[in-house]
């Protein structure tokens, strides 16, 4: 994959100017509102019969959006004492939860960790509210991209902030040690986390982060979910270009950045055809928290592979955020 934005000191100094909607706090303060004003029922954890002789694992349901169940795992490092610091992780777009034992890194490392399944693409928590977009491309870029009220993202960013609200109520849980954390999609969701939330989380792992610079992923984008966007423009370009984008403006992880004050560490693939290098520099320059960012030269949509996992647990460690640790 060649290289084919910007050089890398052109991306150090990128800031586009992308106005946010005047009434972007109230719109998501009134979200977020009232989906944890919503009945439903308590965050439940069930033990799961796992062959992992140093994990336990629990199949866990939390209310997300409109209250509805959203499922997860939670892993904990077996014969931890007293509360842990705790990851909770986002998924890549087309994905979910997937299975207990593909998620062992964290607990390995002395985290409990809360692995959140995605609505309508996980195979655990449906997305009842979905509204269907006239000629929809495949995906969820567009689904119900006409309003942002309606638009598939705020459901799904919802349950990512509710996922934080349960999981510092855990026992196990050290609620003054969560980081949330996730690649592509993932990355775009604990961004969009990290600035809708605050103080309520301690640090912020951004791995080459997607739903961030819409406008220029869109121009320049060759893979991935992105050209669905493009191909829903070119079918309704008279009519709906301005407003496409004046609804992606509400999930932009610009926006997002400029409000996260926890620390955090970004990556980003200089040869990423998904999420080129421009859009996620649009949101790691705004980023108004502590922040460092991997640079991966020859790096694709991958970022730093496993690497990029080792940096991750120097950075925690260096900001008193280490595992704890099982000896004795």
């Amino acid at each position: 994959m060649p290289l084919t934005d910007m050089s890398i000191e052109e991306l150090r100094e990128y800031r586009p100017a992308v106005p946010e909607p005047a009434d972007f706090d109230d719109f998501w303060a009134g979200t977020l509102a009232e989906a944890r004003a919503a009945d439903g029922a308590p965050a439940e954890y069930r033990p799961v019969d796992s062959p992992l002789a140093t994990v336990e694992v629990f199949d866990a349901r939390f209310p997300g959006w409109g209250a509805q169940p959203i499922a997860a795992w939670l892993l904990l490092p077996r014969g931890a004492r007293g509360p842990l610091p705790t990851v909770v992780s986002y998924i890549g777009y087309s994905g979910g939860r997937g299975l207990h034992h593909e998620h062992l890194l964290w607990s390995a490392a002395g985290y409990a960790q809360l692995v959140v399944d995605t609505r309508g693409q996980g195979h655990e928590t449906p997305d009842p509210d979905a509204v269907p977009t006239p000629q929809f491309v495949g995906g969820f870029m567009t689904r119900g991209i006409a309003s942002p009220d309606q638009y598939y993202y705020r459901r799904l960013m919802t349950d990512c902030v509710r996922a934080v609200d349960a999981i510092v109520e855990h026992p196990a849980v050290d609620p003054r040690r969560v980081i949330v954390a996730g690649g592509s999609q993932g990355g775009g969701l604990a961004l969009a986390t990290a600035g809708l939330v605050g103080d309520a989380v301690a640090g912020a792992l951004i791995d080459v982060p997607f739903l961030c610079h819409y406008r220029r992923a869109a121009d320049i984008a060759s893979a991935g979910p992105y050209p669905e966007l493009v191909h829903y423009l070119g079918i309704h370009q008279r009519e709906q270009v301005d407003n496409a984008f004046r609804t992606l403006n509400y999930f932009d992880g610009q926006h997002f950045a400029a409000r996260a004050t926890a620390p955090a560490l970004f990556s980003v693939g200089l040869m990423d055809p998904v999420c080129p290098p421009s859009t996620v520099y649009a949101a790691y320059n705004r980023y108004a928290g502590a922040k460092e960012i991997s640079v991966w030269e020859f790096g694709d949509h991958a970022g730093g592979r496993a690497s990029q996992a080792r940096e991750q647990l120097r950075f925690l460690a260096e900001r008193g955020l280490p595992g704890q640790s099982l000896a004795g």
